[in-house]
């Protein structure tokens, strides 16, 4: 049985050190952002929803959404409400006649629960039946399913592996991240990181903001809590709890973490992880990811 985690463990947590750092995983700790989109997420959305004849707009409309835009990261149910929202605005799909979902179900159980999950949506699907949200959790199920079977053996970033080993001896370490629990202790686990952070919370324990506001708040200086991750909805989470923020930017993964290493780690923890050097990383991390589709152009 998979290891698990709750938001107790969370809120109860204790500082064995000043410092704390929270970690993304998914594009960030493991270039596996592509393959479980393009492979797994992106496939199923067009078989579920019989979108065979704009696959090609589909496939380039979720990758902008999941990939290549500043929703990147983000829960993957607000992201496929996203990916359908921008599909329906394309000329060419407009054009093709498809029916595309609009989800208003899914909308009005997301703004309702208070965490965004496959167990909390299977909830919502026995307790009312409804049809939008059975396909939805169906969808949800079978992408966990294929994850599980395609997305395996994906060591870490070579940097990153270095970076944890450092990390977990000055500093307190907690895998914080959008995925579902199983999967991020499947692969911490198989690739014999675990022993590096101590609580792993994934979808099932709230929003990244939430992760860290329980886990570190009124239990550590704001200077001495640092959020590492590749997408806007990490530094969100930094900056809505007053943490300083690390970004690991797409496409230049090994680098962001050699940087980290040789440099930041050392910063932060000494003091001199200013806001002036944060500001650079951060404005050269906001300008790879853009907030228009590029067909939009």
């Amino acid at each position: 049985m998979s290891e698990t985690f709750t938001r107790e463990q969370l809120r109860d947590f204790s500082p064995s050190y000043d410092f704390f750092v929270g970690i993304d995983s998914d594009g960030c700790i493991f270039p596996t952002m592509e393959v479980k989109q393009q492979q797994c997420f992106h496939p199923a959305i067009i078989e579920h929803w019989g979108l065979e004849s704009i696959a090609s707009y589909v496939r380039e409309t979720a990758e902008f959404v999941n990939l290549y835009s500043r929703k990147r990261g983000r829960n993957r149910f607000p992201c496929l409400v996203d990916t359908m929202a921008l599909l329906r605005d394309r000329v060419e799909v407009r054009q093709s006649g498809v029916q595309l979902p609009e989800f208003k179900s899914l909308l009005t159980w997301m703004e309702s629960a208070d965490t965004v999950g496959n167990p909390e949506l299977q909830e919502a699907v026995e307790k009312t039946g409804d049809p939008e949200l059975r396909k939805v959790l169906e969808w949800s199920l079978d992408v966990n399913e294929r994850v599980s079977r395609i997305a395996k053996n994906i060591a870490p970033f070579e940097w990153a592996l270095k970076s944890l080993q450092v990390m977990s001896g000055s500093a307190d370490t907690i895998c914080i991240s959008q995925t579902p629990t199983e999967a991020l202790v499947r692969e911490w686990t198989e690739n014999d990181i675990r022993q590096y952070v101590q609580i792993i919370a994934g979808q099932e324990l709230g929003t990244k903001t939430e992760h860290l506001a329980l886990a570190t708040g009124g239990k550590y200086d704001k200077s001495k809590v640092l959020m590492i991750g590749d997408a806007p909805g990490d530094l969100m989470a930094a900056k809505e709890n007053g943490a300083l923020f690390y970004p690991i930017n797409p496409g230049r993964e090994d680098s962001s973490w050699r940087r980290f290493h040789e440099e930041a780690f050392g910063r932060f923890l000494d003091g001199s992880y200013t806001h002036d050097y944060e500001d650079r990383l951060v404005n050269d991390f906001k300008e790879i990811l853009p907030e228009a589709p590029p067909w939009r152009k």
